[in-house]
């Protein structure tokens, strides 16, 4: 910290109550009064410096002998005149950081200006501002953050932007150096922790470029955002680097902010809303600033945004703008992180937000695996090149596309997770939830045990679902994809609907027969069913006699009972679809699923 000592006389001011004077054989024949406070002081030393004092007393009657100035909207306030009062007679006074913005906007309001005396007080602080604040780093930032305090003065002064300025140029200068921070002696005044694992992080950190960040961190949003600007305008700061300090920015204003609102809103409700706006300007704020590139800003962190976000109810376009950033990097997301809070009250998580999010990811993601087909003439001037330079061409088109594949089965396996959270929910619609399983394509998912397991976690919560929409549950799942122990959970499982435990038995059977293994003892209704799928062809006289006219009327046949509920919701399905085309085209699974089974039970028999 630098300081400037301007005087020589020692210190002759004295205080009694309200009342400051100099000590001196001279009577006072000026009062300055400055918010409360009386000056008894002598004219000359502060006329023949002050320009506006100048003109207030001419401007009162000459026949009184102690004049009074009222200065009721002195900038700085008592401490300020007091400095520029000292300075007048010649006592020391010392300018530092702290100091050096009021008592600029002191001396410009009494206008101590060249005009008036030579080496007046506004030169010699303009000079030590330029020459040693400006130059310091932790100086120029305690001078801007002192400037909140004259907000106006210091913009029409021109304080706030060379301070900006410096700031932004120091750091675009030493990206590499660390020397300039005092982030870690400040920590270990604070806390005594900067010679412990606090300490390496930091240093960590820094070394990687963000050595100003948490010193930039200390100030307000508005004064943070400007500087912020100014050092992204530079153009050599990588994205990164913006990245981090925004997020070490976020960590010390944003931390906990839904517990610090509802605190606010228990106690006062009219202060809570000053809360709420004040956080939903520092949230759109750094989210303006996020740099553009992908990857530089973890999907972790702006999810920790997008949280924030529906907590302080910020605009649709910062939230949309994160889902957008979201989506694009989406694969780096944890279950967690997904777990938005909910804007509806009456539900548990923000679903509506992922849904967007996994819209964005997906149209990001849907630039075909394949390179199209070329001309002739196109292929024989790709032939012109050596082989080398296609051999690389071809090895990069690979590596983009299966990158992008690899996302999607990422993001599969977070997405099955994500619904066994939300499953529990006892107010989530079914429509959402089927809107988020079916938000995935079909390859990448090569299992699925997770999402039978939050199909099965949503039907234990809502056990009041008809059984046209547990039919709609379960459309996304695709049985041949369980594994055994998933299989077995499933023939056991009395909520799902009966067609989908039969597709399970089916896809065990064939299972079992392909690896040539033995088949699990099954109940006989299903063994019959399943063998007369095996051999259409010979039928046992007993499954023949179910599968006839009569047998199929029988009430005690077992068989008949299983076909003909597979009937009925063949019947449903097509009573309720609008299109019969739609209908056609969407062969039933058992009978598509049989016919798949036929031609491996054939070859199974054949080899016995």
């Amino acid at each position: 910290m630098k300081f400037m000592k301007l005087g020589s006389r020692p210190d002759t001011f004295y205080t009694t109550e309200s009342t400051r004077s100099v000590s001196s054989e001279v009577s006072s024949d000026l009062i300055v009064q400055v918010k409360g406070t009386r000056y008894l002081l002598h004219k000359f030393p502060l006329l023949s410096k002050c320009l506006r004092l100048q003109r207030l007393c001419a401007e009162s009657p000459e026949a009184q002998q102690l004049q009074i100035v009222q200065l009721p909207e002195f900038p700085g306030g008592v401490e300020a005149f007091d400095l520029c009062a000292k300075f007048c007679y010649g006592i020391t006074v010392t300018l530092s950081a702290y100091n050096i913005v009021a008592v600029r906007c002191a001396a410009e309001y009494l206008q101590m200006t060249e005009d008036v005396e030579k080496g007046n007080l506004i030169y010699k602080i303009e000079v030590f501002l330029t020459s040693c604040i400006l130059h310091g780093w932790r100086d120029s930032i305690v001078t801007l953050q002192s400037t909140k305090a004259f907000t106006l003065w210091a913009e029409d002064l021109g304080i706030t932007s060379r301070c900006i300025e410096a700031i932004a140029a120091k750091v675009v200068s030493n990206l590499t150096k660390v020397s300039l921070s005092h982030s870690c002696s400040r920590r270990g005044r604070d806390d005594a922790s900067c010679n412990g694992s606090e300490s390496q992080r930091h240093n960590k950190s820094m070394s990687r470029g963000s050595w100003w960040a948490e010193d930039l961190a200390e100030l307000g949003i508005d004064l943070y955002w400007r500087t912020m600007i100014a050092i992204k305008s530079g153009g050599k700061l990588p994205p990164g680097l913006v990245g981090e300090a925004l997020r070490i920015y976020a960590s010390r204003w944003l931390p906990n902010v839904s517990k610090y609102i509802n605190i606010d809103c228990d106690s006062k409700p009219e202060s809570a809303g000053e809360v709420t706006s004040k956080h939903r300007l520092l949230l759109e704020s750094i989210v303006s600033l996020l740099p553009s590139e992908k990857g530089e800003v973890s999907c972790s962190f702006m999810l920790k945004l997008l949280k924030a976000a529906n907590i302080v109810k910020a605009s649709s376009s910062s939230k949309m703008e994160l889902e957008r950033r979201i989506g694009v990097q989406l694969e780096e997301a944890s279950v967690s992180d997904l777990l938005l809070p909910a804007l509806d009250e009456r539900m548990m998580y923000d679903v509506d937000g992922v849904i967007s999010i996994l819209e964005h990811f997906m149209v990001q993601g849907q630039s075909p695996p394949t390179s199209p087909r070329r001309g002739k003439g196109e292929f024989e001037r790709r032939r012109s090149r050596s082989a080398e330079n296609v051999e690389l061409l071809f090895q990069e088109s690979r590596r983009s596309s299966s990158a992008s594949h690899s996302s999607k089965l990422k993001v599969a396996k977070l997405v099955d997770g994500y619904l066994q959270k939300i499953a529990k929910d006892k107010n989530l619609p079914l429509s959402k939830f089927i809107a988020v399983a079916e938000s995935i394509p079909e390859f990448a998912r090569l299992d699925h045990d997770d999402l039978y397991k939050a199909i099965d976690i949503y039907l234990k919560v809502h056990p009041e679902l008809s059984k046209s929409e547990r039919k709609r549950l379960c459309r996304a799942l695709e049985c041949k994809k369980l594994s055994v122990e998933a299989c077995m959970h499933a023939a056991q499982n009395e909520m799902l609907p009966l067609r989908v435990v039969v597709q399970v038995l089916f896809f065990e059977q064939a299972r079992a027969a392909m690896a040539g293994g033995q088949v699990t003892e099954l109940p006989s209704n299903i063994k019959a069913l399943l063998a007369v799928c095996r051999n259409p062809s010979k039928p046992t006289s007993a499954a023949q006699d179910q599968w006839s006219v009569s047998g199929l009327k029988s009430p005690s046949s077992n068989v008949s009972t299983l076909k003909m509920k597979l009937d009925e919701d063949d019947n449903l399905e097509l009573e309720k679809s609008s299109k019969l085309k739609a209908f056609t085209m969407t062969p039933n699974r058992p009978r598509r699923m049989l016919s798949k089974l036929w031609p491996i039970s054939r070859s199974a028999t054949e080899k016995n």
